[in-house]
């Protein structure tokens, strides 16, 4: 599916985030989105072009569950959740959560790790929206998808707040229902 960024809210995001270079290692570019959080009516805007398109129906149906992804995901996901009226449930790194649970490991841009979920957090059928902060290379995004798959759910969309296109992330998660709010 072909990802296209909400131009409005674009800018707003890219006057908002900053660039934190070499955080948390040489090399890398950090998207710092606490200007943006900080921002009533900046944030009010994100979550609100996060849960539109979701709205009523669209898109096939109703949303039953939002995922967020540790850490920044959940700070993004759990409002649009309330805003479409569905569950939030927290995918964590590993070793997070305190109950049975599965996971799913991913390359990142600077090592690998595994995020998880508890196993009884997705019934089998439910329509899941998986929203994050950052799309970069791509392997946390796949991994959330694929989870959200193992545990019987169904990835009606896959929302980032931003999309990183020098590193190619859309490429690890190609035929999924991708939608950036921010291209940078």
């Amino acid at each position: 599916m072909a990802m296209t960024e909400c131009s409005g809210v674009s800018e707003i995001i890219r006057a908002q985030v900053r660039d934190i270079p070499d955080h948390p290692t040489p090399g890398v570019l950090f998207k710092d989105i606490t200007p943006l959080l900080a921002d009533a009516e900046a944030f009010a805007a994100v979550v609100e072009a996060f849960a539109a398109p979701y709205r009523d129906g669209a898109n096939g149906g109703p949303v039953d569950v939002v995922v967020g992804i540790e850490a920044r995901g959940f700070i993004l996901a759990a409002p649009v959740a309330i805003a479409l009226g569905a569950g939030f449930v927290p995918f964590r790194k590993q070793g997070k959560l305190p109950h049975v649970t599965v996971g799913a490991a991913y390359e990142l841009e600077y090592g690998s790790a595994e995020i998880e979920a508890h196993a009884d957090g997705i019934s089998a059928g439910q329509r899941v929206l998986v929203v994050d902060d950052v799309l970069a290379t791509g392997g946390t995004a796949e991994a959330a998808c694929d989870l959200v798959e193992q545990l019987g759910g169904v990835v009606v969309g896959l929302d980032v707040l931003m999309e990183l296109s020098a590193l190619a992330g859309r490429s690890k998660v190609e035929g999924r229902p991708l939608r950036a709010l921010s291209i940078v």
